[in-house]
């Protein structure tokens, strides 16, 4: 083990001694860490306080996750805070950055806390499947009452001032963290302090009554996931039980939870976020372009989603429109976004209007397009449309800069051709609504060279969105796997199922909105277009589209919708279903669950190892990482491929096996690398692909 002095720096300033955790770049509370507080603890002998700060530009961003599972070396955090609580000189906590998990925990058990302007401070443990484990759900409801479970349950970080008003940081400290916190604390060492542990006026009168009604808000969309009723357990245990009895209670909710399938799941999300942002193959001398100004081509939906992404984040952007007409839709349509997010307090007006500012708009197509330092083409899903839409870029747009299409299907090499930098083309497609979803799916042509793919990726990360680079095919990753999915949700409806059955097992499975009440809320017209455009067809869809029955914005699809756009089963789709099973002579039975959920799930990990094997994706948590931003896959089940190492790839073969035959659908037979893999025992976690 290295040692302790390298983690925590011991500093005196007169009469207060000060602690920096060093451990860059996040100041994670790895075992040297603790080792090295309770050291630094043990120095401060003569000092009149202490103040622990984070070097860098974080206080601590928590536990050291590689460390779970893992035998426990001492010290544990639970002995750090013991002696920080035993200190008989005060001990301040000095934030800046971020405090989040264990971080805070750690600022809980001091006597006080200042802070930086706009530090952040939180309890995100429950978004990695587990609850507090330090005593966070212990400490923080004796600071601050029920406003403790907004916080825990919710996972989402607060401002300093946000913590001030709310009674668990003492002040914020203008100008430099640590001068300032060490003046604190010289100022106020002689004040009585009462410990987190010690205060009860907060938890004081427990009605269980309110409790609820706070508690119900919170886990209302939990869909399934563990973690917030874990949470709730431990905060009540604050609430009725002395602290030691209530730590118990939180310690035996983290055992259980973190061992848990869904804390694996979550933790492998979580740095498999980080992980697929990293391209492989990309050279160590590949930089972005710098971007100061940003064009976007169409002001519709996709377009302005993009323009205010880029806006939001400081980034300059104009929407490129063909009449005064269309532009100001676009741009009307961006404001009316923007104050509804004011309405509902998400957003000042103050903010409101410095991304106002960045966003303008143009219909002089040459002029915009010649002063941008990156273009993004947001205009109709249509291969001839695009081709001549870079065509044009490629004249207007100066020497080197990167030309991208936010097209979700479409062969980034055909729209490259219509260009004379192909080596400067790159996909660079957003996720509906683009102002909203995280997921951007960047994709490399046969000729994207390494500048093109460092521009998309930095731009990306900087209008926060999480960039992963995939290969160009039809469909790229995401849309093509669940392209697989399309043929079984059909026949499941032929054999036996209702759209409300099959919705509700994968809503029961955790995903925001079944397949089919995903089709009403797109347009069922759309899915309709494709069908005809590829020549294939679907009995079922295509009779409810035949029908009129085109979705939400006709107020029925495969449901009927109300005036609030509620969703009710209709007895005109059940009918539709029945007489086109007997039409096809296909005897109807009653279908289990797990079928239901197995045929929906197997052929798109299936497609998803075809996508392995051919490049397409890079490794297999890219795939789940773009299932879990992208397409509602809840983050607690860990995408796609990680569900099949999860059930075993011998059990995934002998069931696709099993389904292709039942059904004959020769698309499910297994493919090559499953069949590889399971022959050897492997999983898909096992794949390497080399840089």
């Amino acid at each position: 083990m290295a040692e302790a002095s390298q983690y925590v720096e011991h500093a005196r300033d007169g009469d207060v001694h000060v602690l920096r955790i060093a451990n860059a770049p996040v100041n994670t509370l790895r075992t040297e860490v603790r080792a090295g507080l309770l050291d630094g603890l043990k120095a401060a002998g003569g000092a009149k306080a202490v103040v622990i700060i984070g070097s860098g530009r974080n206080f601590s961003a928590g536990a050291e996750m590689t460390e779970f599972g893992k035998p426990r070396v001492p010290p544990s955090l639970t002995d750090v805070f013991d002696a920080i609580e035993a200190s008989p000189v005060p001990v301040v906590a000095a934030i800046h950055g971020n405090a989040l998990g264990g971080g805070l925990e750690l600022a809980l058990a001091c006597h006080a806390r200042v802070a930086a302007p706009g530090a952040q401070v939180g309890l995100p443990e429950v978004k990695r499947g587990f609850v507090p484990g330090a005593g966070g759900t212990q400490r923080l409801p004796r600071l601050i009452g029920l406003d403790a479970l907004k916080i825990i349950v919710g996972g989402e970080p607060v401002s300093a001032e946000q913590a001030v008003k709310l009674g668990f940081i003492d002040a914020v400290v203008e100008g430099p963290l640590e001068k300032g916190a060490v003046e604190w604390a010289r100022a106020n060492a002689g004040r009585s302090f009462t410990l987190a542990r010690n205060r009860n006026d907060k938890i004081a009168g427990y009605d269980a009554a309110a409790f609820d009604a706070a508690v119900k808000p919170l886990t209302a969309r939990t869909r399934g996931q563990e973690s917030p009723l874990g949470c709730v357990e431990a905060v009540r245990a604050a609430f009725t039980m002395p602290f030691e009895e209530g730590l118990k209670v939180e310690r035996d909710q983290f055992q259980r939870l973190v061992s848990g399938e869904q804390s694996q799941a979550l933790r492998h999300i979580f740095f498999g976020e980080r992980e697929a942002q990293r391209v492989p193959d990309l050279p160590a001398d590949a930089k972005p372009l710098t971007v100061n100004k940003l064009v976007v081509i169409g002001g519709g939906t996709m377009g302005g989603g993009i323009a205010m992404s880029a806006a939001n984040f400081g980034l300059p952007v104009t929407i490129v429109e063909t009449s005064e007409e269309a532009l100001e839709r676009g741009l009307k349509r961006c404001e009316a976004n923007w104050e509804r997010t004011v309405k509902s307090g998400r957003l000042s007006q103050a903010e409101y209007e410095k991304r106002r500012a960045l966003l303008s708009g143009s219909t002089d197509f040459e002029k915009a397009v010649g002063e941008a330092d990156l273009v993004i083409e947001a205009v109709f899903e249509n291969m001839e449309v695009k081709k001549e839409v870079f065509a044009r870029l490629d004249k207007a747009a100066r020497p080197g800069v990167v030309l991208a299409s936010n097209t979700s299907t479409l062969d980034i090499d055909g729209i490259a051709s219509a260009t004379k930098r192909p080596e400067l083309v790159i996909g660079m497609h957003f996720f509906s609504p683009a102002n909203v979803m995280r997921l951007l799916e960047n994709v490399r042509g046969s000729a994207t060279n390494a500048t093109a793919i460092a521009t998309a990726t930095e731009v990306g990360k900087r209008i926060g969105k999480l960039p992963v680079l995939v290969g160009n095919c039809d469909g790229f990753v995401g849309n093509r796997m669940t392209g697989k999915r399309g043929p079984q949700v059909e026949k499941l409806l032929l054999e036996g199922c209702l759209p409300q059955d099959i919705d509700r097992v994968m809503e029961g499975y955790g995903m925001a909105m079944g397949p089919l009440a995903t089709g009403d809320l797109a347009g069922l017209d759309i899915g309709a277009a494709v069908r005809k455009a590829r020549g294939t067809v679907a009995p079922i869809a295509d009779a409810v589209v035949t029908a009129g029955r085109l979705g939400q914005k006709t107020s029925k699809g495969y449901y009927d919708y109300d005036e609030n756009r509620k969703r009710m089963p209709s007895k005109e789709v059940e009918q539709i279903i029945l007489d086109t099973a007997e039409k096809m002579q296909v005897r109807r039975r009653k279908i289990e669950d797990q079928e239901i959920l197995e045929r929906l799930l197997l052929p798109m990990v299936n497609e998803g190892a075809r996508i392995l094997e051919e490049g397409v994706a890079y490794r297999p948590i890219d795939i789940d990482v773009i299932f879990t931003n992208g397409f509602g896959w809840p983050a607690f089940r860990g995408g796609p491929m990680f569900w099949a190492d999860r059930m075993g790839l011998k059990a995934v073969r002998d069931k696709l096996a099993h389904y292709a035959e039942v059904t004959g659908d020769r698309n499910l037979q297994p493919c090559a690398l499953i069949e590889k893999l399971a022959a050897e025992g492997g999983s898909f976690a096992s794949l390497k692909r080399a840089a």
